[in-house]
């Protein structure tokens, strides 16, 4: 969740949403994502709505004690907007909750907004519920009351394995905590644990990255992230590349790093499901996210939290005071919002499907995209049986190019760079 936000157009007050929005919500996944913008320290390359107690200071309604019912406020202002839908939505399927750091707050209050999700909209039997957690912000014990609120997989930050880099992105947890949480989490009852992983960071080697895979297959989750370092403009990790006190990542180590990633979580069972996300099975595989990539709805809960319903994206107010403060007068947190329309739906769905290992329907494209489609199979980017059966899926060299593949679909043009992320 970056941490500016765009224009868009005036939200209402109330948070009505369009008629034509709420039309066939039944038929629609349907998802809720809760984010929690505090942290204790913040990451030297984190560009994500969050704030330390500092930061905070003494603001009102900006407290991590009063934070779940404000939280709670914003799952009633959702059930009442979307009780105008001709039919109700379908159960949730997926809760995400991110931050930040959600694990700074009670499992009791976590578990809190789950209830009130589930009070308002209905859970569906098989939901997945879902919370980040930063491998120093838990115990035993805190996993275990945890799973009894009814959450059933989670996420631990580990970036890397090695000190030294982890002092490079500010990342405060010990080296071996990340995969320890993972015997705790499993030990605890966790259906789905997930390691993420950051490659790419100023001073790091072949042999760190490699062995920050080793350790992450040998801690045993079943499912793992590893995305590639983006110096965020604004960010001190920005600044210190700008001075030069950082080199800046390189495009063809990036590329080279994520070879490795692949040939090693290949090698351990891992199957690639999207470009920078990898699962032992497809049970494993993020539902959550699967739906942001895939078009279904969500609302978002949280200050600056982005939301998405039938077509209408909108997005909240970034401070935890203001927003705090909207929902005690019974007004919409939302910002602003937009109606997409039918081409930004469109360039939005290759953008993000062409990057999952089912693949783009190729009737998405028009006769200058497939055309593009041909040639970039003939030019080995796309995997051509694939092609054949009406679907565009990225081959692994693909992967490695897949924004300029996607440029070239929607007739932009290319410069065929790493865009691995």
């Amino acid at each position: 969740m970056p941490s500016i936000l765009p224009d868009g157009e005036p939200a209402p007050s109330d948070g009505a949403l369009p008629t034509a929005a709420l039309e066939g919500a039944t038929d629609r996944p349907f998802g809720v994502y809760v984010h929690v913008p505090f942290c204790v320290t913040r990451c030297g390359y984190c560009d994500f709505n969050t704030y330390t107690a500092e930061e905070l200071g003494p603001a009102p309604g900006a407290s991590r004690a009063t934070y779940a019912q404000a939280a709670i406020e914003e799952v009633r202002l959702a059930g009442r907007v979307l009780s105008a839908a001709p039919a109700p939505n379908a159960p949730v399927s997926t809760v995400f909750v991110g931050g930040g750091t959600p694990t700074l707050l009670p499992p009791a209050d976590l578990g809190a907004v789950l209830r009130a999700v589930a009070e308002e909209f209905g859970l569906a039997p098989d939901a997945e519920v879902t919370t980040e957690a930063n491998p120093e912000s838990v115990d035993r014990r805190y996993l275990d009351d945890l799973r009894a609120q009814g959450f059933n997989r989670i996420s631990f930050g580990m970036q890397s394995a090695r000190p030294h880099v982890l002092a490079t992105l500010e990342r405060r947890h010990t080296p071996g905590r990340p995969q320890a949480c993972v015997a705790e989490a499993r030990a605890a009852g966790f259906d789905h644990v997930n390691l993420d992983l950051i490659y790419g960071a100023p001073g790091e080697s072949d042999d760190d990255w490699q062995a920050s895979l080793d350790a992450a297959v040998a801690a045993g989750p079943d499912h793992v992230s590893a995305y590639a370092l983006i110096v965020e403009d604004g960010t001190r990790l920005a600044a210190q590349i700008r001075r030069g006190v950082l080199t800046a990542p390189d495009d063809d180590v990036l590329a080279d790093r994520y070879l490795r990633t692949e040939a090693t979580l290949g090698a351990a069972g891992f199957s690639w499901y999207e470009v920078s996300n990898w699962a032992r099975e497809e049970a494993a595989r993020c539902r959550h996210n699967l739906l942001y990539w895939t078009g279904g709805d969500w609302w978002g809960i949280g200050p600056g939290a982005h939301s998405h319903v039938g077509g209408v994206r909108w997005w909240n107010v970034k401070h935890p005071a203001a927003y705090a403060e909207r929902l005690s007068r019974g007004v919409s947190p939302a910002q602003a919002r937009e109606v997409l329309d039918t081409q930004t739906r469109t360039v939005e769905r290759v953008m993000l499907e062409l990057r999952l290992s089912d693949g783009l329907d190729l009737r998405v494209l028009d006769e200058a995209g497939e055309a593009t489609a041909r040639r970039a199979a003939a030019e080995g980017l796309v995997v051509a049986e694939a092609l054949a059966a009406g679907r565009v899926v990225l081959t692994l060299r693909g992967r490695l190019l897949a924004d300029a593949v996607v440029r070239d679909l929607l007739g932009w043009g290319s410069d065929l760079v790493s865009s691995v992320s």
